[in-house]
């Protein structure tokens, strides 16, 4: 059994939020765009996106985002750095990637997350395809320890676009991954609805969402589907590129997030909007459509 299941009173609602600006400071920042977007979920950095540098949090800024998201009864999610990659040929991005990992879990805690999203990765090299699995339950197995141990956030795995040989893209993909990681209880996922129509889920045929998430829970079970990124796709089914669209501007439309709300895994699982925007505007119009179709 998977730790960190929703309340009884919240199993059957799927709150939509958006990521939200951290810039300025978290609970400064991130708050009053929650607020405006009317988020009733939301997802942060804790680090810069494209970078390495691990930056402490502020005390002041921590307990206020913790306690006020608390009153809100809004739930939060750490998105780790882009550059995260367990299946790296490159032993310095391996190491890097894993102490970004525990640096997020530890400050997810801090601030009161849920659990930390992070990409599947990719072994890059053909020659190293065969390694990266070993690796990664190397690498992933004792960070899942010390996350479970110390009763941190969960980690939740995002597969990804599908290119550059990556470790998971389609949902069927988690299976393999999921059994290098020995099936840890503390290791969740996260569906990327662009990433799925990237990598060869045509989402958009009637049916097709509901097809997609009853393989993706015939692959990982009914439990560890915990959080979806609900993002349109400026490109075609199986493109493998990851551009995000305004919810019902992209290739995806909007009768596939219909089907999304109305499969039976989605009900209790926080949805995060990652579309384009300027401000807070773009993420309030598709929250709302959301909800419309919710």
């Amino acid at each position: 059994m998977l730790l960190n299941q929703p309340a009884a009173q919240d199993r059957q609602l799927r709150r939509i939020g958006s990521h939200t600006k951290t810039a300025g400071g978290l609970a400064k920042a991130a708050l009053p765009y929650a607020d405006a977007a009317e988020s009733e979920a939301l997802q942060v950095y804790v680090s810069n996106s494209r970078g390495w540098a691990l930056p402490p949090g502020d005390p002041v800024q921590d307990t206020l985002f913790r306690d006020s998201c608390g009153e809100r009864g809004i739930p939060s999610y750490v998105h780790a750095s882009l550059l995260v990659n367990l299946g790296s040929p490159t032993s310095l991005t391996v190491e890097r990637s894993v102490e970004t990992l525990d640096h997020a879990l530890r400050r997810g805690a801090e601030i009161g997350a849920t659990a930390v999203v992070y990409h599947a990765g990719s072994s890059v090299d053909p020659a190293h395809d065969a390694k990266a699995m070993h690796q990664l339950r190397e690498a992933l197995l004792p960070l899942l320890d010390r996350a479970a141990a110390a009763g941190l956030p969960r980690l939740l795995v995002e597969p990804s676009a599908g290119g550059g040989r990556s470790l998971a893209s389609k949902v069927q993909d988690l299976g393999p991954y999921l059994a290098a990681a020995e099936e840890h209880p503390w290791l969740g996922v996260c569906f990327d609805t662009c990433h799925a129509w990237a990598a060869g889920h045509d989402l958009a045929t009637p049916g097709g969402m509901t097809a997609t998430l009853d393989a993706l829970i015939a692959t990982v079970g009914p439990d560890r589907l915990q959080l979806i990124h609900a993002n349109d796709s400026k490109d075609g089914c199986g493109s493998t590129r990851d551009r995000h669209e305004t919810i019902g501007a992209g290739k995806i439309g909007t009768a596939a997030f219909a089907e999304l709300f109305a499969h039976p895994a989605t009900a209790g699982i926080p949805v995060i909007v990652e579309t384009p925007t300027e401000g807070h505007t773009g993420h309030a119009a598709d929250i709302a459509l959301l909800k419309t179709l919710r």
